[in-house]
């Protein structure tokens, strides 16, 4: 082969490359379609036709047939080549009852609320601030506000990622003589309730927007916890509940520098004496390239941003706090712990 023909081949393979990076979205949406036609539940116990499947879930069955193609392409399925569909390990990520199951996320993050701003993205960046409100009308929150449905799957999408990085977070956490735990922008305590789980004498508060109250309560409940936690509705910029552990697991990254500051000068103002912070986030430098990309989500739809340590840092000092601790754990996000100064 010739140095010409290799160089050929080469640029034809960066090209497909970039081909499926531009392709990436019509992946994420036939995931949100196999998610929400519950394929990967349909097929646990073995193949099925597309017929099959349509009618059990009450679909077009020459859509759902192209759908199912689709999976094939994309790895979630397999084929005999002829009618039948079957399951692959990758689809089972979505069964409903799976303990790990990425169902939520697949479905809260390729919804309007996450995907419309996407389509003033380039405007943002080039003028240097979110256009959440050009996209939505309103900012993330207040539009989860005014659309409860899209407010509950994001709550679940939330937790489905604990149940997937939750548990080495959570044992990266000491709470050995912690009385009370606040989990801070909670949804539905799933943090929480891998702390409660781990510590019998642990006692805890979920607090969030009042509007996501009551699915906090009824997963508590659900999950039986609800004799050792409460659930607070309220507003972090303005006060929390007394702790002496407060939990902000992929809070801060929502909002801006000042905005930052205002909440973790609530956890200061609320801790008991002895108390701590507990950050749960991506950093960006710790060669960590999804924390470069959930940046851009962040860009995307809200006044946050993934930040450094010593950004981190500066914004526990801002706040009244000194960082004591960086755990990093198997995951992509660290654990930074910090006292009142």
């Amino acid at each position: 082969m010739s140095g010409q023909d290799a160089h050929s081949e080469n640029g034809i393979a960066l090209h497909e490359q970039m081909l499926s990076m531009i392709f990436g979205s019509w992946v994420a949406q036939t995931v949100r379609a196999v998610a929400d036609l519950s394929l990967a539940d349909h097929l646990a116990q073995g193949s099925l036709t597309a017929a099959e499947v349509a009618r059990r879930e009450g679909s077009a069955p020459d859509t759902t047939l192209r759908l199912m193609r689709a999976g094939v392409a994309t790895g979630l399925l397999e084929s005999d080549g002829g009618q039948r569909f079957r399951a692959t390990p990758l689809l089972a990520t979505l069964r409903k009852d799976g303990a790990r199951t990425l169902r939520p996320l697949a479905l809260a993050m390729t919804r309007r609320s996450h995907w419309l701003p996407w389509s003033e993205f380039v405007v943002g960046v080039r003028k240097g601030e979110t256009q959440v409100i050009a996209a939505l009308g309103t900012d993330l929150f207040g539009y989860l506000q005014k659309n409860p449905v899209e407010a509950q799957e994001f709550s679940a999408a939330m937790g489905s990622l604990t149940s997937l990085w939750g548990p080495s977070i959570a044992a990266a956490i000491n709470t050995e003589g912690v009385r009370c735990a606040v989990d801070v922008g909670g949804a539905s305590g799933s943090l929480l309730q891998l702390l409660l789980q781990a510590n019998p004498t642990l006692r805890g508060i979920v607090f969030d927007r009042p509007d996501v109250a009551s699915y906090a309560q009824a997963e508590l409940t659900r999950n039986g916890f609800a004799t050792r936690a409460d659930v607070v509705g309220g507003n972090f910029f303005e006060s929390l509940p007394v702790g002496d552990l407060y939990l902000l697991k992929f809070v801060l990254h929502d909002w801006n520098d000042q905005e930052c500051i205002t909440i973790l000068r609530r956890c200061r103002e609320a801790m008991a004496p002895g108390g701590r912070v507990a950050i749960i986030e991506l950093v960006v430098g710790e060669r960590n390239p999804i924390a470069a990309l959930w940046d851009m989500q962040m860009l995307a739809e809200c006044t946050g941003r993934e930040r450094s340590l010593e950004e981190y840092d500066a914004l526990l000092v801002a706040a009244g706090l000194r960082l004591t601790c960086v755990s990093k754990t198997p995951t992509p996000q660290l654990v930074l712990e910090a006292v009142a100064i």
